[in-house]
């Protein structure tokens, strides 16, 4: 498990961009950013411990946000070769082994793009694909589509990587003019440092930061 860490000063400088008393149910969401088997699993592409460790608390928010009337999106990190959703090749080299065995499990049909068995997923809820970082990006707008279609104002970000996905998602989220919640507990990275330094930066500037028995209190 992560050792989160937040300043008493970033706290302090953020919550004049970024702090958020209530949640409004029926104008929030939860997008969980790519708990997949690629990179949760032990001895996957991606495997990552701190991945396994933040389950029980997506989970956590997931069956809460859920009971209350959120939408909960879910999305899948996912390689294409057809243009416009694939890489440049400079970008995933295929000729280097490990971007091939990556490239082929974030590959939809492939047994480690799906999202990981433990996940809380229910009828009803909605899993996107997205072919870059953030969630934004995924295909024609899916993501915002969504949103819109809700009448969303708020999003709870959780998953994986707290610095790569879940923090570009969240900095796309701001500047469409989101509120963003990032919940600290129920996002990994690979390290504790790069965790860290992505939540600082995160409540700095572009999203409030707790963890997420605190957002469900706020429901």
């Amino acid at each position: 498990m992560h050792d989160s860490r937040l300043p008493a000063w970033a706290i302090e400088r953020g919550r004049y961009l970024n702090s958020f008393s209530a949640i409004v149910p029926e104008r929030t969401a939860l997008v969980v950013i790519d708990m997949q088997t690629a990179f949760l699993a032990p001895g996957a592409v991606f495997g990552n411990p701190h991945g396994m460790d933040i389950i029980p608390a997506v989970n956590l928010l997931a069956i809460a946000m859920r009971a209350a009337g959120c939408p909960i999106l879910w999305t899948r990190q996912s390689v294409s070769d057809d243009p416009p959703l694939a890489m440049t090749p400079w970008q995933y080299d295929r000729a280097d082994p490990y971007v091939q065995a990556a490239m082929e499990a974030l590959t939809p049909g492939h047994p480690a793009h799906g999202l990981h068995p433990a996940m809380a997923v229910e009828t009803g809820d909605v899993v996107l694909d997205k072919y870059r970082y953030s969630a934004f990006a995924c295909p024609a707008g899916q993501l915002e589509a969504q949103l819109r279609e809700r009448g969303i104002e708020m999003l709870v970000i959780a998953g994986t990587l707290t610095n790569v996905c879940c923090e570009s998602t969240a900095r796309d989220a701001y500047m469409r003019g989101y509120k963003v919640i990032a919940a600290l507990d129920a996002m990994a990275a690979v390290t504790d440092e790069e965790h860290n330094a992505a939540l600082l930066n995160l409540r700095l500037n572009f999203a409030d930061v707790r963890e997420s028995t605190s957002i469900i209190n706020m429901l």
